[in-house]
């Protein structure tokens, strides 16, 4: 068990670190945040931060020496300059990371445990992607293998025509068939030390521009049908990975069942209700897990909840949310409200 204390590492220095810290500031832990930006919004309400680029293996050293447990607030944290770090720190382990960053990796992970991703091919050349449509089909999407999030390194392509004239985005690719579904939902786990796994209510999900707009309970009645089978590979996906914190998957709910999206080592928007909905939030329950305290409960505590994130422009209009109800708003210090960027969020419950 770590004691209340010592110090937390957090590796990435975003709104995910920011309230990983404030929770671990409750328990009486110390962060520490190491991150190549300059300017952190985990960083400000941390007790010490440590601004240097990933590959900076002297740093990174001193970081992990620096700290009784380390985790990271986004996924993809290089994998390499993590060997500084003694790997009995680390929660969870680098191998989810490595499942995680690589949507080749990830997809074929998760066909090992018996999951349906959406069909997909590897493509590295322009015969690669006329072979992978022609076993797959159009619709479908191009994607990067690495680094995309919120809509980005993505390429929709509707028919054979229009792939015949697309100029490949580099190699490192992956096409995968649209699916057609009823609604998205998130599984949203915790899972101790001791192999013990809780999970939170799973949320419907709406994304506008390729970005998450509302997470909402209750979900529509296909997500209770569907997510006992999401839970179940999402549990054997934790456990297959000695996973230590909070793991969460995104899943399709069609007509065939749950297919699944992908796979995020970590904290994550769609549980950002759980702050205020839930009896202990995914921020708090990241922090025992890793810390090897015991876990909280997930009950949600209130009749509807709706979780807003607040982009761009839109977080100038703050006042507005703090004139509502039972409405909690959560803005992360950002200088700028740049268009797509996630500027805060707001959670509304009807108890």
């Amino acid at each position: 068990m770590i004691a209340p204390g010592s110090t937390i590492g957090i590796l990435g220095g975003g709104q995910l670190g920011r309230m990983l810290a404030v929770s671990a500031a409750q328990l009486g832990y110390r962060c520490h945040v190491f991150a190549p930006e300059k300017v952190s919004v985990a960083a400000e309400v941390s007790a010490e931060f440590t601004s240097a680029k990933w590959t900076d293996q002297a740093a990174m050293a001193r970081f992990g020496e620096a700290c009784d447990v380390v985790t990271y607030e986004f996924e993809n944290v290089p994998v390499a300059p993590l060997a500084a770090i003694p790997a009995e720190k680390l929660h969870p382990p680098t191998r989810a990371l490595e499942a995680a960053q690589d949507r080749l990796a990830e997809k074929n992970f998760v066909t090992d445990l018996g999951g349906s991703p959406a069909p997909f091919a590897k493509v590295d050349s322009d015969e690669d992607l006329a072979s992978a449509i022609e076993r797959i089909g159009t619709p479908g999407i191009l994607k990067t293998r690495r680094d995309g999030y919120d809509g980005k390194g993505q390429w929709r392509i509707m028919d054979r025509r229009e792939a015949e004239g697309m100029r490949l985005p580099g190699d490192s690719l992956v096409y995968e068939g649209f699916v057609r579904f009823t609604c998205e939902f998130s599984v949203i786990l915790v899972r101790g030390r001791d192999g013990e796994v809780r999970f939170w209510d799973s949320a419907h999900n709406t994304h506008e521009n390729g970005i998450l707009a509302h997470s909402s309970l209750p979900a529509p009645a296909i997500v209770g049908e569907q997510v006992e089978a999401a839970r179940k590979l999402a549990r054997d996906a934790a456990d297959a990975l000695g996973y230590v914190g909070v793991l969460t998957c995104e899943f399709f709910a069609t007509e065939a069942g749950p297919v699944f999206n992908e796979m995020a080592p970590r904290v994550h928007n769609s549980g950002h209700w759980t702050i205020e909905g839930a009896a202990t939030s995914q921020f708090e329950n990241h922090i025992r897990a890793i810390c090897g305290l015991p876990l909280g409960d997930t009950a949600t505590t209130a009749r509807k909840v709706d979780m807003a994130n607040i982009i761009g422009a839109a977080a100038g209009d703050w006042q507005h949310w703090l004139e509502q109800g039972d409405a909690h708003l959560h803005l992360y210090g950002k200088g700028e409200a740049r268009e797509g960027r996630k500027m805060g969020h707001v959670t509304l419950l009807e108890r």
